[in-house]
C-alpha cells in the first residue's frame, strides 16, 4: 500500500472506531499472506479479532460501572463450606447462556441470600454481578446503607428523580448489608420505592443477615416491611447461607498457627 492509501486507511478505521483492526491489520495480512489465506478469510480473522476485543472491551466498561467494592467470581468460592447453599441454583442462576441474556433477568427475578454474618454473602452477589456483567448486561452494586445515603443527598438536592431512573435503567441492581445498618422513617421509605420501582421490571439481588420474620427491625413499620416483601419475593431465587463464619474459621486457624 501507498503511504497515502495507509493514512486513508487507518484515518476511516479511527473513524469507523475499529481500534483492533487498526492495531492488527498489517500484522494479519502479513500472517494471510504467507499463509497464501485469501480476503474474505483475512477479513474474517480480522472481525473476528474485533469482535473478540469489542467484547472484552465492554465486560471491563461494565465491571467498572457496575462499583463493585472488588472483582469475585464464584470459580473461588467455597461451596463445601456452606452446606445450605443451592450450589446447583447458584450456578444455574451464574450460567447467562446467551449473549444480553440472563434467564433470571430477563424474567425479572429477584435474588436474595440471606445468613449468618461472614458465610460469603456478597461473594455470591459479586460472583452473579460479575456473570451478569460478562454477557453484556448493565449492574450496579451498593450496600443498603450508601443507597440510603445517597437517596437522601439527592433528594436533599432535588436530583432524586434523576436518580432514581438511573436506578430503574439498571438490569440488575445489587443491594448488600440489608439489615447490617437500622433505617430511618425517611430512608426505610426511599429504600421500599426503590425496590417498588423495580418490582417487575427489573431484578433485584440483596443480601441480608436478618430472616425475613425480622425485617420490621430493618424498615421500622409492618405495613412496610410487607408491602416489600409482598413485592420482593413474588417471583425470587433464595439463597440459604447459614453457616460458620469464614472470617472466624481464618482468624482461628491463623491464631493456632
Amino acid at each position: 500500500m501507498s503511504n497515502k492509501s495507509t493514512v486513508l486507511l487507518e484515518h476511516h478505521l479511527k473513524e469507523l472506531k475499529l481500534p483492533t483492526f487498526l492495531k492488527e491489520y498489517d500484522k494479519v495480512a502479513s500472517r494471510c499472506a504467507a499463509e497464501g489465506v485469501d480476503h474474505p478469510d483475512y477479513l474474517l480473522r480480522l472481525s473476528e479479532l474485533e469482535l473478540i476485543d469489542r467484547n472484552h472491551r465492554m465486560v471491563d466498561r461494565r465491571i467498572k460501572e457496575a462499583r463493585f467494592p472488588t472483582v469475585k467470581s464464584l470459580d473461588t468460592f467455597d461451596f463445601l463450606a456452606i452446606p445450605s447453599l443451592n450450589k446447583a441454583l447458584v450456578l444455574e442462576l451464574a450460567r447467562c447462556e446467551y449473549v444480553d441474556r440472563c434467564e433470571y433477568v430477563e424474567r425479572r427475578e429477584n435474588i436474595i441470600a440471606l445468613g449468618n454474618s461472614g458465610t460469603g454473602k456478597t461473594h455470591i452477589a459479586l460472583g452473579l454481578g460479575l456473570a451478569a456483567c460478562q454477557r453484556g448486561l448493565s449492574v450496579g452494586f451498593t450496600t443498603a446503607a450508601a443507597l440510603v445515603h445517597e437517596l437522601i443527598e439527592a433528594r436533599d438536592e432535588r436530583r432524586l428523580l434523576n436518580l432514581q431512573r438511573k436506578l430503574a435503567r439498571l438490569k440488575l441492581l445489587i443491594i448488600d448489608e440489608l439489615g447490617f445498618v437500622p433505617l430511618s422513617k425517611t430512608g426505610a421509605e426511599l429504600l421500599f420505592e426503590v425496590f417498588s420501582q423495580r418490582y417487575e421490571r427489573g431484578s433485584v439481588l440483596a443480601t441480608s443477615n436478618l430472616p425475613f420474620d425480622e425485617w420490621t427491625e430493618i424498615f421500622g413499620s409492618e405495613r412496610l416491611t410487607g408491602a416489600l416483601l409482598d413485592r420482593l419475593t413474588h417471583h425470587v431465587n433464595i439463597l440459604e447461607m447459614n453457616g460458620d463464619s469464614f472470617r472466624l474459621k481464618q482468624s482461628r486457624q491463623t491464631n493456632q498457627t
